[in-house]
Parts: C-alpha cells; structure tokens; sequence
C-alpha cells in the first residue's frame, strides 16, 4: 500500500562551494541564472546563495569555517551536488513522522535555513546514498 507524499515539492538543489564569489561568475553571469538571496547563516557557519532556475532554487553552500563538516565533504570531493531539498509545512512534524517510513533525521532538531526556514536532513544511511533535506516555516 502506498502512503501519501512525505513532502511538497522540490524547493532547492544543492552546490556546495568554496568560494562563493568565484562560483556566481559561473552560475550567475555564465547561466544567467539571478541571485534570489545571499545570507550568511551565522548559527551554521555557512553561506547559502539561492539563483532562481524558474520553478525552483539553486542554491550554493559555502562553509564559512575551515573546520565545518562540509569541508570534508570538499577535500574529499571537490565542488559539486550536495544535495535535495524538499519542501513541507513543518520540519519538525516531518522528523516525526521519519520512523514510521524506516528513516530517521541526521540530527534532533532542525536547523536555520534562509529567509528564518527550518531545515533538517535524512539520515543518508537510510536513503540510499542520497543526501535530502527539507525545509520549512517551521
């Protein structure tokens, strides 16, 4: 029997980068795609810059700190996809919910996202390899 959608819809796709300034020569003035917003997340020590693609963001990573985990992430694979996020109402209510589909949050608690959203990621050891977050208002 098949449940009803975990989440809403696609919200971001993303890259994670070094350098924030040096990858917009690429994704903003080679693509054309504009910069919808550029935030520092403080509580996260990393840069998000989301380009609007038309029906949903692109959105670069960039670790802020030499020792923050995406850092890793990069010396072993250098610039690229990190990740999928969804989009749903609560994040929150989503990690509940996780258990009862065989999977659980990678953390307790979501985390700040741009524009004061909440995100959380999925376990990836439950998702087959694929790194997805969600996000949300709450």
């Amino acid at each position: 029997m098949s449940q009803s959608p975990l989440f809403n819809k696609l919200d971001h796709i993303a890259i994670v980068v070094r350098n924030t300034d040096e990858a917009l020569s690429f994704y903003r003035d080679q693509l054309g795609l504009p910069v919808v917003i550029d935030e520092n997340i403080e509580s996260g020590n990393v840069r998000l810059t989301h380009l609007d693609m038309g029906n949903l963001h692109l959105q670069l990573v960039q670790p802020l700190t030499d020792d923050h985990p995406l850092m890793d992430h990069l010396n072993q694979h250098g610039e690229g996809l990190h990740h999928l996020c969804f989009e749903t109402e609560d994040v929150r209510e989503t990690f509940a919910e996780l258990p009862s589909r065989g999977m659980s949050p990678k953390s307790d608690t979501p985390h700040d996202g741009v524009l004061s959203k909440k995100a959380g990621f999925i376990d990836p050891t439950k998702t087959r390899g694929v790194i997805w977050e969600m996000t949300g208002p709450q």
